[in-house]
């Protein structure tokens, strides 16, 4: 509630002057208590009542303050449990919040503003935006942000990972739009950039060293927890979470990445350049273009180079996926080089697969001929294989097959069907069933089948019972040759020699 000047002054005369309480003050004057108290607590004239009483733990500061001082990590547990042994006799949770009012707090940092010439300097750094559901996967939102110190302009693009390849892909788009890039480029200590760090030594990440190699800047690393030292791209990374991503709206990833170009070049570029606040980023920029270093002929080749070992079936494991190959290059080793867009299967230096990359989980990208001809192969093989049994079990069956492909038949359900009979009447009634079946001019399974039966009628014999047993079953009376036992011998004689 507030009061004006004449009610606060009357509200002071009646408490000090006439010694009224508070609570009649406020009944009298029709005013809260609360703002009684108020008014007495910031005219910084002393209050009329009873002393304050003293605090159990004033005998024990002089203890306390002199234990911090020499000790000033030491957590307030302990420091309750040696102020009991003294004779204290207040309670835990009272004595923790009286500890947090007297510990001594470190001086508070002082920091200078620094400044940079154009085309000087460049910072960048990663920033997490949640993640983004496609399909099975779930992928996380890395958004790579890069500023120029001098003018601030800033270029933002958004990756589904923080892998080496996209940290240098986003060095690239920074280089490409600006059409240059500046002397030094400051990193925090990230993986993509410091590999260790003991002290002064740092040993860099070789591919950045080669990058920075090919563009001609040098890299150079803040110092560990100084995230002060590139506070231009933090307080960007800021900016575009509250200026940009906040309740933004977007279909895909390259519906982001365009949106997020727009506002670079029109919002964030329109906004006051922190350096001189008389002048936009963009005309910041446009003093700062001519003095950045200018971009080698040949840009630097960025993709994911990955070996994989490719097992029975004719698909390649890369990013979560399968993507199908030749059936003539299973059971290798083959490179695969990736892009944003595209997936290449190299043997050698030989490309033998082409693919769109997907970015779901546990999907199977295929080119339907590389499906296509291996079903074929497997089909046109298991075909000569029943061939090939056949005519040894019952020669005739070559004569048959012949005649039926010159019908047009199906010699792959003919085969089939024989073989069927095959193994229910055997190779002598199968051989001369087929030649009845020739005789007659059927050269038709169906025909062999009631050969088959007339002559099992004929010579009275029951019917044949169909029995499919597994090959481990078939195969069980299979000669096994017994193993030598003398280098069991040999085995014992070694022991007794190390005995």
């Amino acid at each position: 509630m507030t009061i004006d000047a004449e009610l606060e002054a009357h509200i002071l005369r009646l408490y000090h002057v006439e010694k009224w309480r508070c609570g009649t003050i406020a009944r009298q004057l029709h005013v809260h208590r609360d703002t009684v108290k108020r008014v007495l607590a910031q005219a910084g004239l002393p209050r009329h009542g009873p002393a304050p009483r003293s605090s159990m733990i004033e005998p024990y500061l002089p203890f306390i303050r002199q234990t911090l001082e020499k000790y000033p990590t030491l957590t307030a547990s302990r420091l309750y449990g040696m102020v009991r042994e003294r004779g204290y006799q207040g309670g835990p949770t009272h004595f923790r919040h009286l500890i947090s009012l007297h510990r001594p707090r470190p001086l508070a940092e002082a920091y200078l503003r620094l400044r940079t010439l154009p085309g000087e300097q460049m910072q960048c750094d990663w920033g997490h935006f949640g993640h983004l559901q496609i399909g099975r996967a779930r992928r996380p939102l890395m958004a790579f942000v890069m500023v120029l110190s001098y003018s601030r302009d800033l270029y933002l693009r958004f990756f589904f990972d923080a892998r080496m390849e996209n940290f240098l892909r986003g060095h690239i788009g920074a280089f490409t739009r600006w059409g240059g890039l500046g002397r030094v480029i400051l990193y925090d200590n990230l993986k993509s950039a410091v590999l260790e760090r003991q002290g002064d030594a740092i040993r860099f990440h070789p591919t950045l060293l080669a990058f920075a190699a090919h563009y001609r800047f040098e890299p150079r690393p803040v110092a560990i927890a100084r995230g002060n030292e590139k506070g231009r791209v933090e307080r960007a990374i800021r900016h575009v979470r509250d200026a940009f991503f906040a309740a933004r709206q977007f279909t895909d990833l390259d519906d982001l990445n365009a949106q997020a170009e727009h506002w670079c070049r029109t919002q964030a570029a329109d906004r006051p350049c922190p350096e001189d606040r008389t002048i936009s980023v963009r005309q910041a920029f446009a003093q700062e273009q001519p003095t950045l270093l200018a971009l080698p002929e040949n840009p630097y080749p960025v993709e994911e180079t990955l070996a994989v070992k490719v097992g029975k079936t004719p698909y390649v494991r890369f990013d979560l996926n399968d993507y199908s190959i030749p059936h003539t290059h299973v059971r290798r080793t083959l490179t695969v080089r990736a892009d944003l867009e595209q997936v290449r299967v190299l043997d050698g230096a030989e490309v033998i697969a082409h693919h769109v990359r997907s970015f779901d989980r546990g999907a199977q990208i295929e080119e339907p001929v590389h499906i296509e001809t291996l079903i074929g192969i497997k089909r046109e093989a298991r075909h000569h294989r029943g061939m090939d049994r056949l005519a040894k079990a019952a020669p005739a069956s070559q004569d048959l097959l012949r005649r039926a492909a010159e019908r047009n038949a199906n010699l792959g359900t003919i085969t089939a069907a024989l073989l069927r009979l095959l193994e229910r009447y055997g190779a002598a009634q199968l051989q001369a069933a087929i030649g009845d079946a020739l005789e007659s001019g059927v050269p038709h399974p169906n025909a062999v089948r009631l050969a088959l039966e007339r002559r099992r009628e004929e010579q009275q014999l029951p019917p044949p019972l169909a029995v499919c047993l597994p090959p481990h079953v078939r195969q069980k009376d299979t000669p096994v040759r017994p193993h030598r036992l003398d280098t069991y011998d040999q085995l014992a004689g070694g022991s007794d020699d190390l005995a």
